[in-house]
C-alpha cells in the first residue's frame, strides 16, 4: 500500500511536476503515474497550485489524531452520564435506562463539536456507566395495519413527573395518527379532566379534519363500565350504554371509538411516549423545569423533532413526509369537519353537555344557579345545556328543540 503523498513527496517535488504537466511537458498520465493518486486528488493540488504558488504545501494539516478527544470534552461527558445516573436513581422519574443519543446531543451542544453517539456508549461502558438490557421473549414484529392517513387515530394520557425539579407529576395528553405515526396533539395539563380532552379532540378535528375512528382506554372519561353487582349497589346501565362526555363529542362529529381491552394492546401510542419521556424528562433536568408553562415550550421542540426529523423505526419514513405523501396520494380518510344541523357554533360541540327538567318557576338549576327560561315550557321539560368552561369564565348555552334558548356567562 502506498504511503500518504506528503510522506513520499516534498512541496518542491509536487510543484515541479503540476508546473510540467501544466506547460504540457509530460501528460496528464505520466503525472499521475509519478504522483500515484486519483484524478481528483491531482485537480484538487493544481486548483490550490494556481490559486496560491507561494503558499502551496501538502504537508497535514491535522495536528490532533481524530479518533482522540480531548480531556475537557470527556470531563463534559462524564458530567452529562452523571446526570443520567441521578435520573434513573430517582424513583419517581420515568427514566430506567442510559440514553447515549440524548447525551450526546447535549455534550455537543456544549462544547460545539461533532461526537458520535457510540463515542458516548464507548465510555460510557469503561466508566461503569451501563444497564445491562434484560433479554425478553421475542415481540412480534411491528407492522403498519391501517392503509391511509385518518383511518385510527389512537389517544392517550400519561401520568409522570417530567422534571425532577417539579413539586408534582404531570399528565401529558397525546394523539397518534396510526398510519403515518405523526402525533397530532400534544399538551401538558396540571390536572386530567374531561374538557382537557375535549379540546384535544377540537384541536385535532379543526386542524386535520374528522377521522375514521379514535383507539383509547377504557378510562371512565372514555367509558361507562358496568361493575359487578354487590350487596349494597346494583347496576342499573350495563357497559357503554351511557355516554361519558368526552364519548357524546365524539359522536356528534360521526366518529366510531374503539377500546384497548389491556395496556399492551397500546404499544403503538406508548412507544412514542417512551422515547418523549426519555428526552423530555432529560432536557427539563438540564434545564432547571418547575413549571408546566417551561416544559410545554420543550414538548413542542421535541414534539417537532419527533414529527419533522425522526425517520419512524416502523414505517422507515419521517412522520410529517409520510402524512403529507399519504395526502398527496390521496390515502386519507380525513373529512373536513362541518357543524350538523341545528348548530351553528363549534361551542356547541366542543363542550359539556348537561340535562336538567324546568320546575314549576319556569326555571333550571344549574352549579347552585337559577335559570329562568325566557319562553314558557311546561314543567319537567328536558332543557339541554351546553357548557364551556374557559380559564376566566364560564359560557352556559340552553338548547330546547334545536334552538338557542339563553346564553348566560358565569365568572369563575
Amino acid at each position: 500500500m502506498a504511503k500518504q503523498l506528503h510522506k513520499r513527496f516534498t512541496d518542491d517535488q509536487v510543484k515541479l511536476l503540476l508546473d510540467l504537466c501544466i506547460n504540457k511537458t509530460i501528460t496528464l498520465q505520466q503525472a499521475l503515474q509519478q504522483l500515484e493518486c486519483r484524478e481528483s486528488r491531482f485537480f484538487e493540488l493544481l486548483r490550490r497550485h494556481r490559486e496560491s504558488p507561494k503558499d502551496f504545501t501538502i504537508a497535514y494539516a491535522r495536528n490532533e489524531p481524530q479518533h482522540r478527544l480531548p480531556k475537557e470534552i470527556d470531563e463534559v461527558i462524564r458530567e452529562e452520564l452523571q446526570g443520567d445516573r441521578r435520573l434513573i436513581g430517582d424513583r419517581e422519574i420515568p427514566i430506567w435506562q442510559y440514553n447515549y443519543a440524548a447525551i450526546r446531543d447535549n455534550v455537543v451542544k456544549r462544547v460545539d463539536r461533532k461526537i458520535s453517539a457510540q463515542t458516548v456508549r464507548n465510555r460510557a461502558k469503561k466508566w461503569g456507566y451501563y444497564i445491562p438490557k434484560a433479554q425478553k421473549e421475542k415481540s412480534p414484529p411491528r407492522e403498519v395495519v391501517t392503509e391511509a392517513a385518518g383511518m385510527l387515530l389512537q389517544h392517550d394520557s400519561s401520568h409522570h413527573k417530567w422534571s425532577p425539579y417539579a413539586d408534582k407529576r404531570w399528565i401529558l395528553i397525546t394523539t397518534l395518527e396510526d398510519y403515518s405515526r405523526y402525533l397530532l396533539y400534544a399538551d401538558f395539563v396540571e390536572v386530567e379532566t374531561t374538557w382537557a380532552h375535549i379540546q384535544a379532540l377540537e384541536w385535532v378535528v379543526l386542524k386535520y379534519g374528522v377521522g375514521l375512528a379514535y383507539y383509547v382506554d377504557s378510562h371512565s372519561i372514555f367509558r361507562f363500565v358496568c361493575h359487578q353487582d354487590s350487596l349494597w349497589y346494583n347496576q342499573v346501565k350495563g357497559t357503554d350504554e351511557v355516554l361519558t362526555q368526552w364519548k357524546r363529542v365524539v359522536k356528534k362529529c360521526n366518529m366510531q371509538i374503539w377500546h384497548a381491552l389491556s395496556p399492551q394492546a397500546k404499544g403503538k401510542i406508548e412507544r412514542p411516549y417512551r422515547w418523549l419521556q426519555d428526552r423530555i424528562v432529560r432536557r427539563c433536568a438540564h434545564e432547571y423545569v418547575t413549571e408546566t408553562q417551561q416544559a410545554r415550550i420543550i414538548l413542542q421542540q421535541e414534539l417537532q423533532r419527533y414529527n419533522e426529523e425522526q425517520v419512524h423505526s416502523t414505517t422507515g419514513e419521517i412522520p410529517a413526509i409520510r402524512l403529507r405523501k399519504a395526502f398527496k396520494e390521496g390515502k386519507s380518510c380525513f373529512k373536513p369537519f362541518r357543524l350538523p344541523a341545528p348548530y351553528t357554533s363549534t361551542k356547541d360541540i366542543f363542550c359539556l353537555h348537561e340535562f336538567r327538567r324546568l320546575d314549576g318557576y319556569n326555571q333550571v338549576s344549574w352549579n347552585n344557579n337559577k335559570i329562568t327560561v325566557p319562553i314558557a315550557l311546561p314543567q319537567g321539560t328536558q332543557i339541554e345545556l351546553h357548557v364551556i368552561p374557559y380559564s376566566d369564565h364560564c359560557e352556559v348555552r340552553l338548547w330546547h328543540k334545536g334552538k338557542v334558548l339563553k346564553v348566560i356567562h358565569y365568572k369563575n
